[in-house]
């Protein structure tokens, strides 16, 4: 195959971009176990997120779409899951397997979260060991990896945990657990990461306890349905960045762009070397910061990026 490739033109007009993967992926999840019904617009149909979304319609959640990026979730409440039939597949999504074993490990059932050859080869020891101080009964294999085998324990007790590696994954797992914990469970980290779940469960009405790496979270509260407009991917936002900030002439607008304080290093880096982003009409959606990003062409100069 041959492929030619010449300068294009500039690049105008106003666009919005896929929604947010990992957003996506909380907003099943937070919808399912809220009280009420839970409307998702901008969801991303992905095949991660739409792992997620069939691993609640397995646990008797209905889910009244997606379509044209919209979704109806009918919660159930924190305890109203059902045990599925099956092991829950959730193909190559590790955010989906790692958030999951969290909120499965507080239910009454048992369950088991299996994915495709790449994802149960992927470790897990970093979500199970923490999950286990806490009480849950949970298994992998001698390796450390998928099919997690999770045993319906009950109510876990509440740690204060160290994380050895920052990730907002483990730290998501364990605040879903937290959920269902007698007491409290505290998780501090050693470096930021990024705060999805703690925005949203805040969407969700959920007290949420925050103080510089350390977060906070108290068991046996209530999910509020909501409406969450997910925010357009600012990794994806990130092409049109760039493409309009290097082509002559270029003036373009990206709409609704989650402008998470963890995620706007790309608009960091683009202004030091002499773009021209604004960031106007700025708001919030879901508990996450959005806003519309103008970029216009721009001469950029090289730079040493910091840490």
């Amino acid at each position: 195959m041959i492929f030619e490739v010449e300068p294009g033109g500039s690049l105008h007009g106003a666009v919005r971009v896929p929604g947010d993967k990992s957003i996506s992926h909380r907003a099943i999840m937070l919808g399912s176990i809220a009280e009420g019904v839970t409307r998702v617009s901008g969801f991303l149909e992905a095949e991660d997120s739409l792992a997620t979304l069939k691993a609640f319609r397995a646990m008797g959640v209905r889910v009244d779409g997606p379509e044209d990026g919209e979704v109806f979730i009918h919660g159930v409440g924190l305890h109203g899951l059902k045990a599925p039939e099956q092991p829950l597949d959730l193909g190559n999504s590790g955010t989906s397997m790692r958030l999951l074993s969290g909120l499965l490990a507080g239910q009454s059932f048992d369950s088991t979260l299996t994915g495709d050859r790449s994802l149960t080869r992927r470790p897990m020891t970093r979500v199970t060991e923490p999950l286990r101080q806490m009480g849950a009964e949970i298994h992998t294999s001698e390796q450390g990896t998928a099919p997690l085998k999770i045993g319906g324990a009950g109510r876990l007790s509440g740690i204060d945990y160290t994380l050895p590696v920052a990730s907002a994954q483990v730290k998501s797992c364990l605040l879903l657990a937290g959920l269902y914990v007698d007491g409290e469970t505290c998780i501090t980290e050693p470096a930021p990461t990024r705060d999805h779940t703690e925005r949203m469960l805040e969407g969700f009405s959920y007290p949420v306890r925050r103080s510089g790496r350390r977060v906070c979270i108290a068991g046996g509260g209530v999910l509020k349905a909501t409406d969450i407009d997910v925010p357009a991917d600012i990794s994806s936002a990130a092409f049109f960045l760039v493409g309009a900030s290097i082509a002559a002439r270029s003036e373009m607008t990206l709409q609704h762009v989650g402008i998470n304080p963890t995620r706007t290093g790309i608009i960091e880096i683009l202004r030091l070397m002499g773009a021209d982003i604004e960031i106007v009409d700025r708001r919030v959606a879901g508990g996450e910061p959005v806003a519309d990003l103008k970029v216009r062409a721009a001469p950029l100069k090289g730079i040493r990026i910091p840490e």
